[in-house]
């Protein structure tokens, strides 16, 4: 486990994924065993959202890729690669078509491996400052890779009614939870606002969507995205691919609490 300390901020990360974040001794991040969900944050990459519809194959310049929901990146370890008092860094490398198994399998999905046809570098860099944690995603790999990312945390909800602003619309829990499985779509917000046991920014650069979803009232996903994939049918996933440079590309999410 390793611990950032700033001031009356305090993270916690488990192996690259987020597991805690107290602040005044809050808690800020839904904590594993809890109702809601087995984790506390993860990556979607490099797709977002299911595929099972088009037989866990997705559409590529390289042929069929083999993905299940979401993605294979959360199938690969993170490995450390620089953490001090108020930074962490942490890296997954995948290799062209390299079998990867599917944790899924068999109690969740048919699929037993999955594979992608580009190579790649995932970096996930945590810095903790006075005024909050900021978390940004570096991708390099195969000039020209297709790929979605979103970014998955979970946050506690202790309120009786917990609220979220984003830009001038407000969304009720309850919306969230009515939309099910498919999460609820932000699109075109590159800031959410979690009112709950205190005020919590959610910014962000380069996603520019966030995806909402709970199916509990202990805690809810905010989930930046760079594609919403249930907009179309699943036969149309490639369509929401961007394409890596030869320079790479980063994304940010900084969270803010406020007392």
């Amino acid at each position: 486990m390793d611990n950032l300390k700033k001031g009356n901020h305090l993270v916690r990360i488990d192996q690259g994924e987020l597991v805690g974040y107290t602040f005044y001794g809050l808690e800020l991040i839904h904590q594993k065993g809890q109702p809601g969900w087995s984790h506390s944050d993860t990556e979607m990459f490099p797709v977002i959202g299911p595929t099972a519809e088009t037989a866990y194959r997705v559409q590529v310049s390289k042929g069929n890729a083999i993905q299940d929901q979401h993605g294979l990146l959360r199938e690969l370890k993170y490995q450390p690669l620089e953490v001090s008092a108020n930074a962490a860094s942490y890296r997954k490398s995948y290799t062209a078509g390299t079998i990867v198994k599917n944790s899924k399998y068999p109690n969740k999905s048919p699929m037993q491996y999955l594979m992608w046809p580009y190579s790649f570098d995932f970096t996930k860099e945590f810095e903790l400052n006075d005024e909050g944690l900021s978390i940004a995603f570096k991708l390099s790999g195969d000039l020209d890779m297709p790929y979605m990312l979103g970014y998955h945390p979970a946050f506690n909800l202790t309120a009786d009614k917990p609220l979220l602003q984003a830009g001038t619309l407000e969304i009720t829990l309850d919306e969230v939870m009515e939309a099910g499985s498919q999460a609820l779509e932000v699109p075109g917000i590159s800031e959410i606002v979690l009112l709950d046991q205190c005020k919590v920014q959610i910014k962000t650069k380069g996603f520019d969507n966030f995806m909402l979803w709970t199916e509990v009232p202990n805690m809810i996903c905010i989930e930046p995205v760079t594609y919403y994939p249930y907009s179309r049918p699943q036969q149309f996933l490639h369509d929401g691919f961007d394409y890596l440079g030869r320079e790479g590309k980063t994304y940010s999410v900084n969270i803010i609490p406020q007392k």
